[in-house]
């Protein structure tokens, strides 16, 4: 199985950001046991690196990639702790060339049909759409998907539970990103059984929506 398959299998992608790195495995147990074996652990924080370490030595079935990648040495750093793949909030051509190289799987951001095309000349046609509500939501999605077919997307920002049916109903949308069930606060105030209990609604409501879909 691809990663790309694997995204789809899966369906939801948690965003994390974590304050700190004691976070981190308590994060990886709690979504693991809510029925998301995946997180994208952002590098929003110093904490990222170290945690994405942690997680890839303790929890090797957990999905885990690194997002908020702007650098190529973030991304090495990403890769070189064990991220499985790399999101990126636009498309750097340098790091989406640097990563190709590495053989390591990247998803660039795109929010215009400008963006999407420089995504396709450097190979890469599974791109993760941001930020997807302030940018125009699904029905701008789809208007983008209609001239670009062969794209697949992961659409990111501002997507929960009231809206995520919206997106998954695209043919072209591989999974969403979300952060509603992962807030720092809830990790700040250890309430990770809130967490898991949030991870398999969210699960739940993905899993709901594609037996309606199919």
């Amino acid at each position: 199985m691809n990663m790309t398959e694997r995204v789809r299998q899966i369906g939801i992608i948690p965003v994390v950001s974590l304050p700190k790195l004691e976070h981190a495995l308590p994060l990886a147990e709690s979504l693991l046991e809510g029925g998301l074996p995946c997180a994208e652990i952002t590098f929003r924080t110093a904490a990222a690196a170290e945690a994405i370490e942690n997680i890839a030595r303790h929890f090797p079935e957990l999905f885990l990639g690194a997002g908020t990648v702007l650098t190529t040495e973030q991304a090495q750093r990403a890769l070189d702790c064990g991220a499985q793949f790399i999101v990126s909030p636009g498309t750097n051509p340098t790091t989406v060339e640097f990563c190709l190289a590495k053989g390591a799987t990247i998803f660039p951001g795109v929010c215009t049909p400008t963006e999407v095309e420089m995504a396709l000349s450097k190979g890469v046609d599974v791109l993760k759409f941001f930020p997807a509500e302030p940018a125009g939501g699904a029905n701008f999605l789809k208007a983008i998907c209609a001239p670009y077919r062969q794209v697949q997307f992961i659409p990111t920002g501002g997507i929960d539970t009231k809206n995520i049916a919206q997106y998954l109903a695209l043919p072209q949308v591989v999974a969403c990103g979300g952060s509603w069930m992962v807030k720092p606060e809830l990790f700040e105030a250890g309430d990770f059984v809130t967490v898991k209990r949030l991870t398999a609604e969210a699960v739940a409501l993905v899993r709901e929506l594609r037996q309606r879909k199919d």
